[in-house]
């Protein structure tokens, strides 16, 4: 019974996500490059079951955090046989030793966490050899910390135009497709728009003027489950959001894999939390307040 009740919740919790991110981009500006926002639904920690239901109701574009994890699930012959055209994103910190360990990753699709030129080299001479005779370049973001904060990952944002530039001029495997930041959470909206959203607008504008790159070409991948909605009106263009969609996080040493599709507390942090799950973990009252603010897949 857990597993129909779990395609009920992941169907309906889908449905109203993609909603509410169509409204947000009815709400953007005219003067907004005119690009539909990308869903990535989040299923760290959630079993390939979850990812099956979602997949069947449409959705395409998946985000993991942990190497590991994902491999697992790519790897994973429920999601082989019945998710054929899934796209994994790969949203978290990335050590230069699991380089190799990602991009064997089968429905690979973006890599949306490089946040220095030295990861840029690894990630493009390890995809070379993995391509082999294959022309197909590999699509990836750069991670800006747009907030300071030392508990998130990325480049400070005065670094974004070289390192955007040495990844155009010097990767040839690699597909330069945006910008990518996490951002401060919790930020009161009552206060005017989001500084680490605007941040990442101001650095894009500076990519685009430095390096003459088309504004729609390039990406912005911002917002989560508590403040995409804004994230889209403001101009994102690839939102992450997880725990509206697939209920609270299970984490390893709290049984991961309990069949129990309905979000309940979160059983407390994994031995090494990730700056998105800290992120991530969200209230109730903090998603509620987020409902005044109201977003297809691509």
């Amino acid at each position: 019974m857990w597993k129909v009740a779990m395609s009920e919740e992941v169907a309906k919790a889908l449905q109203s996500v993609v909603e509410r991110v169509n409204q947000a981009a009815a709400r953007r500006p005219k003067t907004l490059p005119a690009v539909p926002p990308r869903l990535v639904a989040v299923s760290k920690t959630k079993p390939p079951e979850m990812v099956v239901e979602a997949y069947k109701q449409g959705q395409r574009n998946f985000g993991e955090n942990y190497v590991n994890e994902l491999v697992d699930k790519a790897s994973d012959p429920l999601i082989l046989e019945s998710c054929p055209e899934i796209k994994w994103h790969f949203i978290g910190h990335l050590q230069k030793n699991n380089v190799n360990k990602l991009l064997g990753v089968q429905n690979l699709f973006l890599v949306e966490t490089i946040d220095s030129a030295k990861l840029a080299d690894r990630v493009n001479s390890s995809w070379q050899r993995i391509r082999g005779a294959s022309t197909q370049r590999l699509k990836v973001m750069v991670q800006v910390n747009t907030s300071g904060e030392q508990s998130k990952h990325g480049l400070p944002p005065e670094d974004t135009v070289n390192t955007v530039k040495h990844i155009v001029t010097q990767c040839p495997a690699l597909h330069f497709l945006g910008l990518m930041t996490i951002g401060r959470y919790g930020y009161d909206l009552t206060l005017g728009p989001n500084p680490d959203f605007q941040m990442l607008l101001s650095r894009r504008q500076e990519v685009c003027d430095s390096l003459k790159l088309p504004m729609e070409d390039i990406e912005l991948s911002m917002g989560m489950s508590t403040d995409f909605e804004h994230a889209i009106e403001v101009g994102s263009t690839n939102v992450r959001v997880g725990s509206i969609i697939f209920g609270n996080r299970e984490y390893p040493n709290s049984a991961l894999n309990t069949p129990n599709p309905s979000p309940g507390p979160s059983p407390g942090p994994s031995p090494v939390p990730s700056p998105e799950k800290t992120s991530k973990m969200v209230s109730e009252d903090a998603a509620k307040k987020m409902q005044h603010l109201t977003v297809s897949e691509r």
